[in-house]
């Protein structure tokens, strides 16, 4: 697949709960040839207060977010900087999730870009785990920090030319797997190609 065109994001939240919580730092960037030839991150201003559990997960503290890029603004930006591309997330399901109920509530819409899903294709790929750090040390990718959105972003983008790399990734847009026993994502796009995947183990 010639990488042109794409835009990775990462999402870091408030809780896990697309229709309820809040993104509270995003970052994406724009690729094309192969090479970022844009960046966009920012914290974004929240009200109220992080669960000690989203502060150990993340290391950013409520205080973080009081001066942070009002949510309206940050997405705007977003939006220039995802166009027409073609999305791609660790987790889309996740991203893609947050990306549809915050745009739902600020703008009335939803997207209708592509996507691909780097844990999907981890999941065919690999055995198990399949967390952003477990595949970047599979594949040799410096992940510094985990779960601050610049730094996974970064990483997905490294793991997706790696794998476009080992074998041709063409066949995996729009594709959402899932594990079996959990069943699909509560949202999903409705042009999703949803599949169940049965975990490998080592």
């Amino acid at each position: 697949m010639k990488l042109d065109n794409i835009t990775v994001i990462d999402f870091e939240t408030s809780g896990l709960d697309p229709a309820k919580d809040r993104v509270i730092e995003l970052c994406a960037i724009r690729c094309h040839g192969g090479e970022i030839v844009g960046h966009f991150s920012t914290l974004i201003h929240f009200e109220g207060y992080l669960s000690p559990k989203i502060t150990e997960l993340t290391g950013i503290t409520s205080d973080m977010l009081i001066g942070g890029m009002d949510e309206e603004t940050a997405f705007r930006i977003l939006n220039r900087m995802i166009g027409s591309n073609i999305i791609v997330a660790h987790n889309a399901a996740f991203d893609l999730g947050f990306l549809h109920h915050t745009l739902m509530r600020l703008a009335g819409r939803t997207f209708k870009n592509d996507f691909i899903d780097t844990l999907t294709i981890s999941r065919l790929r690999q055995t198990y785990p399949h967390t952003l750090k477990d595949m970047c040390d599979r594949y040799g990718i410096a992940l510094e920090q985990g779960h601050r959105a610049d730094y996974d972003v970064l990483a997905c983008w490294q793991l997706l030319k790696k794998f476009n790399e080992e074998q041709p990734i063409d066949d995996q847009l729009n594709k959402l797997g899932y594990i079996e026993k959990y069943g699909p994502p509560k949202w999903h796009p409705a042009y999703a190609q949803t599949e169940g995947i049965r975990i490998r183990y080592a």
